[in-house]
């Protein structure tokens, strides 16, 4: 419905307790936040959540739709994300694993600057995966994380991006290396004739936010790295609209929300919700890698990421988080072309930085 939000969820319901107490329960607890005798038929009519089906499934599991008025909402994103997983992120056995988004919410959130088309249009790759690595580690100098830089960029890698946890530290302030890294860049794109991007790691508090956004925009830099859940989703949005720069999303701190029984499904929130807060691209761990993801999960992020959504880009699903160099044009051929594949330690143990990116995007574009 156009004047409402679906929300689905799986409920698991321990002892004593019932499934439609607890999605009652929900429909209370994120809009007005009092028992239902309290409230008159007027606010209840007009505010409280709609359970519009309950049905069983396994065990002690239920499925709930609730639908929610959008006047409880406004036009505010992080009003939305309170009304998604606000109160009852605090209670337990309730999982978001279905979002129907009506077009006044996507209005609202806008979702990426540039997409798909715009990130291949700054990269000049027209079409086919595209090839992204990480700087590391912390601890290097600006000076030795900049060589790496421009070794990255003289392979043919599109986007070499500061690791999410380079961040201002002393032995690489952010100030000297943007400026030491996008020199770098510049230097090999002179020599490639190529478009490979630097994309900083601005994630920072309210105070030093702008200033790092303002900077790598005046260093010429086309897009940046945000930890999204760290800084909060709005960021994305202030990186779109006040500097025009394009937006990597990584998922620091989002893992909390993958319970099985209790949070946000991961399609939802790295998906849905990255790309309608303004990420062109969103970093996600690739099944087999370090974490946990199921190659399911993968592919439900990824038809997050690109389904098609009113008035929305769709964004480049970018698995990364252990994948390995053998590999990789595998899960292109899985995934498909409109990917970028995140490459770290298994590029850097292959020595010659610009020799290995070479070989990898050539092994990608055969993919």
């Amino acid at each position: 419905m156009a004047d409402r939000l679906d929300i689905t969820y799986v409920l698991t319901c321990h002892s004593g307790e019932s499934p439609e107490d607890k999605a009652l329960g929900i429909a209370l607890e994120q809009t007005v936040e009092l028992p239902l005798a309290t409230i008159s038929s007027d606010i209840r009519a007009r505010m409280v959540g709609r359970i519009e089906e309950l049905a069983p499934l396994d065990g002690p599991r239920y499925q709930a739709r609730i639908s929610y008025p959008l006047a409880a909402i406004g036009s505010e994103p992080t009003q939305c994300l309170n009304l998604l997983f606000g109160n009852i992120s605090l209670k337990q056995g309730m999982r978001i694993v279905a979002i129907d988004w009506p077009e006044p919410l996507l209005r609202a959130f806008g979702g990426p600057a540039f997409g798909i088309a715009g990130l291949r249009a700054l990269v000049g790759q027209p079409d086919g995966p595209l090839l992204c690595s990480a700087l590391k580690p912390m601890g290097m100098t600006a000076a030795e994380l900049a060589a790496r830089c421009e070794q990255f960029a003289l392979g043919g890698v599109h986007i070499i991006k500061d690791d999410h946890g380079v961040a201002d530290q002393p032995d690489a302030p952010f100030a000297e290396r943007l400026a030491r890294c996008q020199e770098a860049i510049a230097r090999a794109n002179a020599r490639t004739g190529r478009q490979s991007l630097y994309f900083p790691n601005v994630t920072a508090g309210y105070r030093e936010l702008p200033q790092r956004l303002a900077a790598a925009k005046a260093a010429g830099c086309k897009g940046v790295l945000i930890n999204a859940w760290i800084t909060g989703l709005d960021a994305l949005r202030y990186a779109r609209d006040e500097f025009g720069l394009a937006v990597m999303a990584h998922p620091a701190l989002t893992g909390a929300y993958f319970a099985p029984d209790h949070g946000i499904a991961p399609e939802l929130l790295l998906g849905d919700l990255f790309r309608l807060a303004g990420a062109d691209a969103s970093i996600y761990p690739n099944t087999g890698g370090r974490f946990g993801f199921s190659v399911e999960t993968c592919e439900a992020i990824n038809h997050h990421l690109r389904r098609p959504l009113a008035g929305i880009e769709p964004s480049l699903p970018t698995p990364g988080g252990g994948m390995d160099i053998q590999r990789a044009p595998e899960w292109v051929r899985r995934y498909g072309p409109d990917t970028i594949v995140l490459i770290g330690g298994s590029l850097y143990a292959q020595g010659d930085l610009a020799a290995a990116s070479k070989a990898l995007r050539e092994a990608l574009e055969a993919a």
